[in-house]
């Protein structure tokens, strides 16, 4: 008896999972359904309709491309760059004798907790005066500065995991400390860098404030972009749900590709730390 009201329990938690799994996933299935409707189609909702690429003809040969370069250039630049300078910082906070070490890492993720309204017109004029408004290195500059945070505290999780006597062992053999972090600690740690750079990735992708406020011809995003489907005189739902579809497209895809070491890197590492 006992353990049938178990199965019963399993049975239930498992069915309201599923359930939670559809009704997160189903604004992403009705935009990808729209987006093979026409205009006519979409308002009232149509069940039964004959899919057309109709939309995606008219996305793709509209001026699209330069915004996806930016996006492209910008999301890649800031990956980079955040990694470059995090997973070096999250070493030197888990490794060397650095006093309040706690301190400075709540300080990294609290730079975080600000609203991006707060910090809008201060990065503005500061843009303004270098002269650095509407340009990709505005964006990638506030990115990087979003995304070292998350990068410090991902890596950190995996770092605190590594046995110190690796390193003593890998000094005792003589290797210096620059090719004990590239050879040994790097190695080590490859899932947590890749969950890093995934999130970051889709942080930098998805982002519309700061392409919006930040920039007016030349940097603006792919995100800004989609925004102009929606006009004064209606909105293209059909239109908005095909150029939405292929924003969507390739935080998927690596989403897919590295779920394992995006689960881990959320799930083991953060908690082992």
């Amino acid at each position: 008896m006992i353990r049938y009201s178990k199965k019963i329990k399993q049975s239930i938690i498992i069915i309201f999972i599923y359930l939670l799994g559809i009704l997160y996933f189903f604004p992403i299935l009705y935009t990808f359904l729209t987006s093979f409707k026409t205009e006519a189609n979409v308002v009232p909702p149509s069940i039964f309709f004959i899919p057309t690429l109709e939309s995606y003809s008219i996305v793709l040969k509209s001026k699209i491309w330069p915004y996806v370069e930016n996006s492209v250039i910008v999301t890649t630049v800031t990956a980079l760059l955040a990694l470059v300078m995090g997973i070096p910082a999250s070493y030197n906070l888990v490794f060397s004798k650095i006093k309040k070490s706690q301190n400075i890492l709540f300080w990294f993720i609290s730079t975080n907790l600000l609203p991006p309204v707060a910090i809008a017109i201060p990065l503005f004029l500061i843009f303004n005066y270098l002269n650095l408004l509407d340009s990709r290195v505005a964006l990638i500059i506030v990115y990087t500065a979003i995304s070292i945070p998350i990068v410090v505290w991902m890596t950190r999780s995996f770092l605190v995991e590594i046995p110190r006597d690796i390193l003593e062992a890998a000094s005792i053999d003589g290797c210096t400390k620059l090719r004990t972090f590239f050879y040994i600690i790097l190695p080590l740690i490859k899932m947590g860098i890749t969950s890093s750079a995934l999130l970051v990735i889709i942080f930098t992708w998805n982002d519309f404030f700061f392409a919006l406020n930040l920039t007016y011809v030349n940097a603006q995003t792919l995100p800004v972009y989609m925004a102009t489907f929606m006009t004064k005189q209606g909105f293209f739902w059909a239109q908005l749900s095909a150029i939405s579809t292929i924003c969507m497209l390739p935080p998927l895809i690596l989403g897919w590709i590295s779920q394992k070491a995006l689960v881990r890197g959320l799930t083991m590492g953060a908690v082992k730390g």
